[in-house]
């Protein structure tokens, strides 16, 4: 088996591991997850065709089959109106304000929805963000930094600016030890759509980072800044990466540890050092891109 055939399968059977190495409660139960993909655009790897799950939602599924949880997926947002603790996770792959209505028909999350969330992973429920859950709501000028985000950016770590087009780039790694990371070595290299972002949460732990270094379009012209972070938020643990829009992304072994990884610190079966490195790691990281002018109105 050639080297990196080789290490793209240990780096995959390790996530497994990790997974399944010790139950993350005291009750013989399984842990669940609540999978939410709402957004009024909807990325391909969220995208139903008719009543059959999107891709991710599908390998979601399966790796919970595997790896010892049960895994909902839904677009309703009237779920957080009811009871959360029957959830040991929230995993988000949303777009757009979840407040107004998505143009597919999916129910919204209501104001007193989205706090009852920030509460429940305040008082130790785990979160995992994907992609674009860092579009979802916004804190003001897109230009700026604010000094008090949302209160779902805060809780987040981190916020949407904008992007390019998709490009393969290297994203070095900033926290070997983090589970599911091992097998991606120093500085691997991936094609995805990448997030420029913004007002990072003081307490990130920096896993993988965005070289912006040969990045072409606007939004990418700053320096280095987090790509992919661990953090706590009140008594919960917060997981989130870039990575996502396409989908072989979601199906590649690398990215599979990485994101099994996330789920299984997020869910408590693994401890790892997670002291704040941001000032380390991305130490301009809020330097923010020289915005465009806007577009001038056609005559």
């Amino acid at each position: 088996m050639k080297r990196r055939a080789f290490l793209l399968t240990a780096g995959a059977a390790a996530a497994w591991t990790t997974l399944s190495a010790r139950p993350v409660l005291a009750q013989t139960r399984k842990p669940k997850v609540l999978y939410f993909t709402r957004g009024a655009f909807e990325h391909d790897p969220v995208k139903r065709q008719g009543r059959q799950l999107a891709l991710s939602e599908r390998l979601f599924t399966e790796w919970g089959q595997k790896a010892g949880f049960d895994v909902e997926c839904s677009k309703d947002g009237r779920l957080f109106d009811r009871d959360l603790g029957k959830y040991d996770l929230f995993a988000f792959y949303t777009c757009n304000n979840l407040h107004e209505p998505d143009g597919h028909g999916n129910p919204p999350m209501s104001g007193d929805g989205l706090k009852r969330l920030l509460d429940a992973v305040a008082a130790g429920k785990g979160f995992v963000g994907f992609h674009s859950a860092a579009d979802t709501f916004h804190s003001g000028r897109a230009d700026q930094v604010q000094k008090e985000p949302h209160p779902y950016v805060a809780m987040m770590g981190g916020e949407f600016i904008s992007h390019g087009h998709q490009q393969e780039v290297t994203l070095p790694v900033t926290s070997a030890s983090f589970p599911g990371v091992a097998a991606m070595g120093k500085a691997p290299r991936f094609l995805d759509e990448w997030y420029s972002l913004k007002n990072f949460a003081a307490n990130l732990h920096v896993i993988l980072l965005q070289e912006t270094q040969g990045m072409t379009d606007w939004c990418y012209q700053r320096p280095p800044y987090p790509a992919t972070w661990a953090r706590t938020h009140g008594k919960g643990r917060v997981f989130y990466s870039s990575f996502g829009h396409r989908d072989d992304i979601w199906t590649n072994p690398l990215v599979n540890a990485l994101f099994l990884g996330g789920i299984a610190w997020a869910l408590g079966r693994v401890d790892v050092d997670i002291a704040p490195n941001l000032a380390q790691a991305a130490p301009q990281a809020d330097r923010l891109p020289k915005f465009p002018p806007p577009a001038k109105p056609k005559a």
